[in-house]
């Protein structure tokens, strides 16, 4: 079992991401990490934030000359910019006169920081958070909503990334599917573990260029109109063995895992699993995978099958084929033509509050998308062989793996 949580504020010191359940012998690098975080940073869109707020990597605990221990794995992720926010977001009480000034810069901006934020925007968290825990203002509240957290998830997905691969031969690729109204067409090709460079350098994270540059030319209009967009992203796990997950308690599903973990990103508003919402205007002779022998295959899986509508997971379990899993944004809440909201403190009739954001987060939510995945699957991984070391894993996988083919094969089956 891989038990994982993040703590801090976007504006605080310090993101932290802890992992329990690690298995030793991971073989991983604080270079590794970081250049997770850098993949985060990537896409076009990105607001000014990403140019001067830098992620500082520190690991804690849990990781000795390169490899796991077994042990917890603390990892911090030190905000570059908490000087000019220390007063703001210090833990203690700070005397009201010491935020009436600026952090040295003569910025009136800086001075600015330091007020109460009264007009909640539509589409955060802001006033839902404000009237659930009791608070006048947003600043509480948008801190921990704030999308910055998902550096620290995307830290521990590296980690779990690290396990899929090396324990069970596992690899993972994100990409954007949609930004706003542009879509990669249905016939397009899917990414493989192989184009991970090509999707990196990619300014969307897009596999198709002719729908990147449209993709591009709608981030701009979007920008030019001082609007946000949003869209649909996806994940591809090659390589998962049959059986992480289970059909026998609602959960253990391990689609309803993976549609959880997704849902719980910022500004996640749905889950398709497969051809999803297709297969359910299909007809049901079109819309399952048939299972074939050996020499009719179609690509290379223990189970063979003719198609992959349900997206590698079937009765809550995955079936040997690749797992397809997609994430639907809606635009992001802090919009320049700031919209229609009220002012808490006086209840009257004003505009959002607009603090620097992107115009699109397309492209680092398939990063982070792609980092619970491989959460999710590295606790079902788990929780199928067990294990302490990575060692130990693989040699439960492959005995599983055994069994699997002797079944498939007509060695044992049927009823006990």
């Amino acid at each position: 079992m891989l038990r994982w949580l993040t703590a801090g504020e976007s504006h605080g010191p310090s993101l932290i991401s802890l992992l329990d359940g690690v298995p030793a012998g991971v073989e991983l690098t604080s270079d590794d990490l970081k250049a997770a975080l850098a993949r985060r940073r990537l896409g076009h869109g990105r607001g000014s934030r990403q140019k001067f707020e830098q992620d500082v990597l520190r690991i804690h605990s849990g990781l000795r000359h390169g490899r796991t221990l077994g042990s917890p794995l603390a990892i911090e992720i030190a905000n570059s910019e908490w000087p000019k926010w220390e007063k703001v977001m210090s833990a203690d009480p700070v005397p009201r006169e010491d935020l009436l000034v600026d952090a040295g810069t003569g910025d009136e901006r800086e001075i600015a920081r330091n007020r109460p934020l009264t007009r909640p925007r539509p589409g955060h968290a802001d006033l839902s958070g404000m009237l659930k825990y009791g608070f006048g203002e947003a600043r509480p509240i948008l801190e921990r909503a704030s999308a910055r957290e998902t550096a620290a998830r995307v830290v521990a997905g590296r980690v779990a990334s690290a396990i899929l691969e090396q324990a069970a031969g596992i690899r993972l690729v994100s990409h954007t599917l949609a930004v706003g109204t542009v879509r990669v067409p249905d016939e397009a090709p899917l990414p493989a573990p192989g184009d991970d460079a090509a999707l990196d350098a990619d300014p969307l994270r897009c596999f198709d260029p002719g729908t990147s540059s449209a993709m591009v030319a709608e981030v701009d209009a979007a920008k030019s109109d001082g609007d946000t967009l949003g869209g649909v992203v996806e994940v591809l796990a090659y390589g998962v063995p049959v059986g992480l997950g289970s059909h026998t308690q609602w959960d253990r599903k391990l689609d309803g895992r993976l549609a959880q973990a997704l849902m719980s990103i910022q500004a996640m508003k749905g889950v398709e699993i497969g051809d999803g919402f297709a297969t359910a205007a299909r007809r049901g002779s079109a819309a399952h995978d048939e299972i074939l022998a050996a020499e009719q295959a179609v690509g290379a899986t223990s189970v063979p099958r003719g198609s992959n509508r349900a997206g590698g997971l079937e009765g809550g379990m995955s079936n040997g084929q690749v797992i397809r899993v997609r994430g639907a944004l809606k635009p992001i809440s802090t919009v320049p033509r700031a919209l229609r909201t009220i002012d808490v403190a006086s209840g009257e009739q004003t505009t959002a509050n607009h603090q620097r954001s992107d115009v699109c987060a397309v492209a680092p939510a398939a990063v982070i998308a792609e980092a619970v995945v491989a959460l999710t699957l590295v606790d079902a991984l788990l929780e199928k062989t067990g294990g302490d070391s990575v060692e130990e894993i693989r040699a439960h996988l492959e005995e599983t793996v055994s069994l699997q083919s002797r079944i498939v094969g007509g060695g044992t089956g049927g009823a006990p």
